[in-house]
């Protein structure tokens, strides 16, 4: 699925409310397109840094700004950058954004998400337009049918909720699936599990990569043997005969601390 721009403002006022944007933050959009998102977050907020992978919708966002709302371009950061390598310091050298608003295509949602919530420790909320079915796993908790890597590993950032649904009719061009919009409420760094996220997520991933396997099963090869995954599951106090979808993110979390 590429890029669908949203062109209805009611969607985009929705957007903006829905994420919160107060007239003091600054807002890092990924994937302005065509910018009438752009526009409404800048009435909103204090400044906005676009980032936009395309060269020729890049140059176009400030030009359209200064036409459509000439006192409020100066507020406008422009980043020719894929949204999957740009740097926290790139993003916060017009000012360490607070609120992520988002319009990301189904293929590549769930690594911008999580590269830009690694990147930028600033933000305080996040409100992500994705595939429906993107949401309903981002979103799924413990025990879930659809609960995987994408829900825990957000959840590790935060509280996460889906915020609503948004219909094809208000894209250009009109998507052939249904989108949903993902609120995140970010803890501060000192409030998150205390364990090295890299270490987290490797068991996450060993842990969903066979799904319907216990765990004593799934994580052996992370382990090192069956008999080594179970005494690190005992050890954090996790059932061996569990499966990773029943755990969250704290659970998880004493399992890789009980290997280190």
């Amino acid at each position: 699925m590429g890029q669908n721009f949203v062109h209805d403002p009611n969607t985009v006022r929705k957007i903006v409310a829905t994420a919160g944007v107060q007239p003091d933050d600054i807002a890092l959009e990924v994937g302005p397109g065509l910018g009438s998102l752009t526009l409404a977050l800048l009435d909103n907020a204090a400044r906005v840094t676009a980032v936009e992978i395309d060269p020729v919708l890049a140059q176009q966002l400030p030009i359209t700004v200064a036409g459509r709302a000439p006192d409020l371009a100066g507020r406008l950061t422009v980043i020719e950058s894929d949204a999957l390598r740009v740097g926290g310091a790139q993003v916060a050298a017009a000012g360490a954004p607070t609120v992520l608003v988002a319009n990301l295509p189904y293929n590549v949602a769930v690594p911008v998400l999580l590269h830009l919530l690694a990147e930028v420790p600033t933000l305080r909320t996040v409100l992500v337009m994705v595939q429906l079915e993107v949401a309903d796993r981002l979103a799924a908790g413990p025990g879930s049918r659809v609960y995987g890597v994408p829900s825990v590993k957000a959840a590790y950032y935060g509280s996460v909720r889906k915020a609503g649904t948004v219909g094809r009719n208000v894209f250009w061009p009109e998507p052939n699936v249904e989108s949903g919009l993902v609120r995140i409420d970010l803890r501060a760094a000192d409030e998150r599990v205390t364990v090295d996220r890299t270490a987290l997520w490797a068991v996450i991933d060993a842990a969903f990569a066979q799904r319907r396997k216990t765990l004593r099963a799934a994580l052996a090869g992370w382990a090192g043997s069956p008999a080594a995954a179970e005494r690190i599951l005992v050890a954090a106090g996790v059932d061996p005969r569990e499966r990773g979808e029943k755990l969250g993110v704290a659970e998880f979390a004493a399992i890789a601390a009980a290997r280190a």
